[in-house]
């Protein structure tokens, strides 16, 4: 038998997801074309903001620009223990623990926590750090069908009854923009003697009466032991971070392997999202602006027959089934200036393709106007080329 050499392998499974229709390719975004970004995460318009800009600066020039070290070794500087106490603050928490990414922030979770006799349930479209985190553990990993607490119950009351349980779920769906139902989540858990853990990445800095998520305050330590949160997203800067008890955050100190063998986040970073927390405190008028276009887009986008999913969060959904066809919608708004995410199997399921759209506290009134004649122009085109499909 003959073994096929490397290159080879790798041209042969790359052919084989072109012909799928499933090839990613990366864009080279200038700058100045941000403004029409409809893919992107900065749902308050902070990452361009000249006040984090000033505040990484300043916080580079004074502490340099890398982190030199793990947090264990000589990394934890000044600056991430005040962040580490404002995010704590923010969510209602005792303590909170700085991680470089959120999937850093999962996966170092979920493999600190559990082992080969965990029980782990995880709803179905959680995000692949999650899914992840518990195989790298070694967890057994179930999987309950989307938001329904009675198949949740059903495999929670199936798991024998000495094994720890976690209960695993998005806050916000990253690619549908659905809330997941915490205050049921958390009740299945307590019934079942389970702990609960949420990645709010998506919630953060959007919902919430202080930006605090969709946890946050309103469900506290007892509800959801486990919070974790980006930064990178409506912060509008980088990193991640997970909140709970003293001795949640003292077991990951230990065990996070992720969070032990990684350099300290840049202090720049650091110091940029402590600017971010002071706006999102001191600027409610940011997460007002951007419900208001959520609802209006929303409103004219139904009065053009387009196919939303339910979200009333900053991610919209156009779901149109087929990879090419999703891909054809993208290339043509494209040509029109607007930067919308495709998305493709295998991140959302077959024949579930989509365009992924986001919307922004920096979007003006004319840019919305912008991406819904765009989308219009789309319908228009597959219409008199006879090749609309049903979504």
């Amino acid at each position: 038998m003959v073994t096929r050499d490397w290159p080879s392998r790798l041209a042969e499974r790359g052919e084989a997801h072109r012909a799928r229709g499933l090839w990613r390719q990366r864009r080279t975004v200038a700058t100045q074309a941000l403004r029409l970004d409809f893919a992107g995460n900065d749902y308050l318009g902070l990452a361009g903001d000249p006040r984090l800009a000033e505040a990484m600066a300043a916080g580079a020039h004074r502490h340099g620009a890398g982190g030199r070290a793990s947090h264990l070794v000589s990394g934890h500087l000044a600056v991430h223990e005040a962040l580490e106490c404002r995010l704590a603050e923010l969510t209602g928490r005792p303590r909170a623990l700085l991680f470089s990414t959120g999937y850093m922030a999962n996966l170092g979770t979920l493999q600190a926590l559990c082992d080969g006799e965990t029980r782990v349930f995880q709803d179905r479209l959680n995000h692949a750090s999650l899914l992840d985190g518990a195989q790298l553990a070694g967890a057994p990993s179930r999987r309950f069908h989307h938001g329904d607490l009675a198949d949740l119950d059903r495999l929670l009351e199936r798991a024998p009854a000495e094994a720890p349980k976690l209960v695993v779920s998005d806050g916000v769906f990253s690619m549908d923009g659905d809330v997941a139902d915490i205050a049921g989540l958390a009740a299945a858990a307590r019934r079942h003697g389970a702990w609960l853990m949420i990645d709010d990445a998506h919630g953060l800095g959007v919902l919430g009466e202080q930006g605090d998520g969709c946890v946050g305050r309103a469900h506290g330590v007892e509800e959801v032991p486990i919070l974790v949160g980006t930064l990178g997203k409506a912060l509008g800067s980088g990193g991640a971070f997970v909140a709970g008890s003293h001795e949640l955050i003292d077991h990951l100190i230990q065990f996070a392997r992720p969070y032990v063998y990684t350099t300290a986040q840049p202090p720049g970073v650091a110091a940029a999202t402590l600017a971010a927390l002071k706006i999102l405190a001191e600027e409610p008028e940011r997460r007002a602006r951007l419900h208001a276009l959520v609802a209006r887009f929303r409103a004219e986008a139904a009065g053009l027959g387009l196919p939303l999913a339910e979200s009333t969060t900053p991610i919209q959904p156009l779901v149109l089934g087929e990879s090419r066809r999703v891909m054809a919608w993208a290339e043509r708004l494209a040509k029109c200036g607007l930067l919308v995410g495709a998305i493709r199997e295998p991140t959302v399921p077959r024949g579930r393709a989509r365009l992924r759209i986001t919307l922004s506290a920096a979007h003006s009134d004319s840019d919305l106007e912008t991406l819904l004649e765009g989308l219009a122009a789309c319908r228009a085109a597959e219409r008199a080329d006879g090749a609309e499909a049903t979504p």
